[in-house]
């Protein structure tokens, strides 16, 4: 996954950048931690050795397991072991015995295995006994060509656990990049609406306030002409005309009501819009701060992404 480090600075009042800044380095001593108890691969050691059958110690081979889950790894060695027959495997005091089992790298012929698997903190050991017959167990004496034959059997199925551990870290590091990538996008997307709908508020108050001026301008002058009407009707003998000129007066004032209650509703856009416009211009700086803040934890989780593919690949090379 190949992300692209963008530039981004500190946006705000004096304040705002210190507060920032300083939580920022806060942030980047914890963040680090993680990265810093980032275990190293670990070699995976193979030699022969003794395992207690029954009574007896007879010859066998053990092989470590560099920090492999267990229970998983138990459970693969199991299957590992039935693969190829329909013999089922006997656990009796850790014991793990199967007659029968098919393991062609070893024999061409079915063998018996012995085997304990051990937990031993931060690795398993596999200790693993083989009966090629009766009585007769796989030791160098019988021939180096099938022990290293059996050596390289169990070396790739330690290897193949420690593999598929890796594999785990790695998805569990590569989900924490994506959510991280996630929310710098989610930021992002945040902070291109925020601009949008600034810009767009700023050109509502520009033809708001024009719309206003209008209105206003016809509210005095509607006003002027009420008084002059006013004044002409009180001077007025009473009689038809003067009723027709009290309607007329009336109507204006029902039309100066509606001019006022349009100028309300205009200073009204344009408190609204100038409200979101002062919280966009205080949530914008806050917006580029966290972008930063996240960019630099995509950065830090990228490294460490690439330190267990790095670990995951030498692991391969074993």
């Amino acid at each position: 996954m190949q992300i692209v480090r963008k530039i981004i600075t500190f946006i705000g009042p004096p304040k705002l950048n210190f507060i920032m800044k300083n939580f920022y380095l806060i942030f980047c001593l914890v963040f680090m931690l993680p990265a810093l108890n980032l275990r190293a691969q670990k070699p995976i050691t193979i030699r022969e050795d003794s395992l207690l059958v029954g009574k007896y110690m007879h010859p066998g081979i053990s092989v470590t397991i560099p920090e492999a889950n267990y229970d998983k790894t138990l459970k693969n060695w199991i299957k590992q072991m039935e693969s190829g027959t329909k013999s089922k495997v006997i656990t009796e005091d850790g014991m793990m015995t199967i007659f029968g089992a098919m393991v062609k790298k070893i024999s061409p012929n079915p063998v018996n295995l012995y085997s304990k698997l051990a937990n031993q903190d931060t690795l398993n050991k596999l200790m693993v006994c083989i009966e090629l017959k009766k009585d007769e167990y796989l030791e160098p004496a019988l021939g180096d060509a099938q022990m290293m034959s059996a050596k390289d059997f169990l070396k790739a199925f330690a290897k193949d656990q420690y593999i598929d551990f890796i594999k785990d870290e790695i998805a569990v590091e590569e989900k924490k990049l994506k959510d991280l990538t996630g929310q710098l996008n989610s930021l992002e997307n945040s902070y291109s609406k925020t601009q949008k709908k600034a810009g767009s508020n700023r050109s509502a108050v520009s033809k708001e306030q024009e719309s206003l001026a209008i209105l206003k301008a016809q509210l005095s002058q509607m006003t002027t002409d009420i008084g002059t009407e006013n004044a002409y009707m009180i001077s007025m003998e009473t009689g038809p005309e003067k009723e027709a000129q009290a309607a007329k007066i009336k109507e204006m004032n029902k039309n100066k009501k509606k001019l006022q209650k349009d100028i309300s509703k205009a200073e009204s856009k344009i408190r609204k819009a100038e409200s979101s416009i002062a919280q966009a211009d205080e949530s914008i700086p806050l917006n580029k701060n966290e972008q930063f803040v996240i960019q630099q934890k995509i950065d830090e989780q990228t490294a460490v992404v690439q330190k267990f593919i790095d670990k995951l690949n030498t692991v391969k090379l074993y």
